[in-house]
């Protein structure tokens, strides 16, 4: 071949391989020779830090905005169905009635059949929760996770939870943050224990900023990866990239707490301590049969005889249906969660319905993501548990020693719940006291979660996780590096 035939090739490459190279030298400068002596740099992480933190707020945002968009145009404008919202994200609005009850499960099937054949034709990987992808490419592939998968990971979640399927929203912005970071760190040929310390950074910061909640976010990276440990590495970058992405994603849209700031609530009676252990039982009991219920009924959806593009469809359509009963079963369900936490609410809701709410969102989960619809687990984790503390207070209310409020039953049952499936108490408790603005009830939280982590035991609804370091490093010996 000619030099004039490889001229226009050469003169292409050439720009990709010297930014590319630059980006390289820029990360060279800041780590220092010995592998040891790169995991301990501080200017490294610092570096690495932001850059992680911009990404994950840039991912917070993006997400956020195409979400509150699709929620905007399909379950309220083609549904007739306007959902409540929280104080820190709204007005705290209760909601309005459904205008057309036959457009809810036509909005939420057709919506979650355009997104099953998105996900079935470009990126099978995208289908479920986004937080156990992330959590297994730290674990097994650091480095691998696609582009593509996160990019219709973001439209496909936005069509199921906007259109009202049950799901949260921080899953699809941990895989989007982790798969940025992923594919920078590949690039950047990141050493491997590097890359996974990265990209855990990434999913925590991620879910701090749709959280606003740093602190628990940078404590979740370091729980979320194992049953029984944490990863200590992940604690300092994970602190650095969580303030940045917060910082981000709030100049956009507010750094208020997702509740409001609950201040007045206050734990005075330590007689009281009873009633929250009683919290931590049944916590513990409804997250378990949570992530058995999810993966058990996942796995019998998987089984139908169609095509699996169809079955989000199907999940869809069933929710749709759900919905018109036990409305809070629709969406992230955060609005719903702030209205069990006013006394007013829950004493003029009919019992039945109070009851049925954690139970109803189980199931409407399972049928959004088991059946391969695209959402997190984590937002309804955390609505199930907020909803079983809600149903508590409404039963014991009128005992001696219980709260005029159901706030702190609401809270803390959010923490028991979710902290304890999740295997992450200190980070879930730490999350769910940013979202309220209130650090008080830190300590009965504490004896909630523990009970409810005991009668949870193994289960996890991260499959993902390892038990222990000990386990990870049996998996990643004799693994080169990229």
């Amino acid at each position: 071949m000619s030099e004039r035939a490889q001229g226009p090739s050469a003169g292409s490459a050439t720009p990709r391989r010297t930014t590319l190279g630059r980006l390289r030298a820029l990360v060279a400068r800041f780590t220092p020779s010995s592998p040891k002596a790169f995991r301990d740099s501080m200017s490294r992480w610092l570096l690495f830090g932001v850059v992680i933190g911009v990404v994950s707020g840039l991912g917070a945002v993006g997400f956020y905005w195409c979400l509150s968009h699709a929620t905007q145009w399909l379950l309220v404008d083609l549904g007739g169905y306007l959902p409540p919202t929280t104080r820190g994200e709204g007005t705290g609005f209760p909601g309005a009635d459904f205008a057309r009850p036959w457009a809810i499960p036509a909005v939420t099937g057709g919506a979650a059949l355009v997104a099953g054949i998105l996900v079935a034709c470009i990126a099978p990987e995208a289908r479920g929760h986004g937080t156990d992808a992330a959590i297994a490419a730290v674990h097994h592939n650091p480095t691998g996770l696609r582009l593509r998968a996160a990019l219709v990971k973001v439209v496909a979640s936005s069509l199921i939870i906007g259109s009202g399927g049950s799901g949260g929203r921080e899953g699809p912005t941990a895989q989007i943050s982790a798969t940025v970071i992923s594919r920078l760190c590949g690039a950047l040929r990141i050493p491997r224990p590097d890359a996974r310390i990265a990209v855990a950074a990434a999913m925590a910061s991620g879910i701090g900023a749709i959280f606003r909640a740093p602190l628990g976010g940078a404590l979740l990276g370091a729980e979320l990866l194992y049953r029984d440990d944490l990863e200590a590495d992940a604690i300092m970058p994970g602190l650095i990239s969580s303030i940045v992405a917060f910082a981000v994603y709030g100049s956009v849209y507010g750094f208020q707490p997702i509740f409001g700031t609950m201040s007045g609530l206050t734990f005075v009676h330590p007689a009281e301590l009873l009633w929250f252990a009683l919290v931590g039982v049944a916590a513990g009991l409804l997250g378990r049969w949570y992530a058995q219920a999810f993966y058990a009924g996942g796995a019998l959806l998987q089984r139908l005889p169609v095509p699996r593009a169809i079955l989000p469809a199907i999940g869809g359509l069933c929710v749709g249906l759900l919905g018109l009963a036990v409305p809070a079963v629709l969406g992230t369900g955060y609005g719903w969660t702030q209205l069990q936490m006013t006394s007013g609410w829950m004493l003029s809701s009919p019992l039945w319905l109070v009851l049925v709410i954690p139970f109803a969102k189980i199931v409407a989960t399972t049928l959004s993501i088991g059946s391969g619809g695209s959402g997190g687990v984590f937002g309804p984790g955390m609505v199930i548990g907020g909803a079983t503390g809600a149903a508590l207070w409404r039963i014991i209310h009128d005992m001696p020693g219980v709260s005029s409020s159901p706030a702190p039953y609401v809270i803390i049952g959010m923490i028991a719940c979710f902290g304890a499936i999740a295997h992450a108490p200190l980070g879930v408790m730490l999350m769910v006291a940013e979202m309220t603005g209130n650090l008080s009830l830190l300590a009965p939280a504490m004896i909630a979660v523990a009970i409810a982590t005991m009668i949870v035991g193994d289960n996890s609804i991260f499959h993902s996780q390892l038990r222990n370091r000990l386990e990870a490093a049996r998996l990643y010996r004799g693994t080169p590096a990229p």
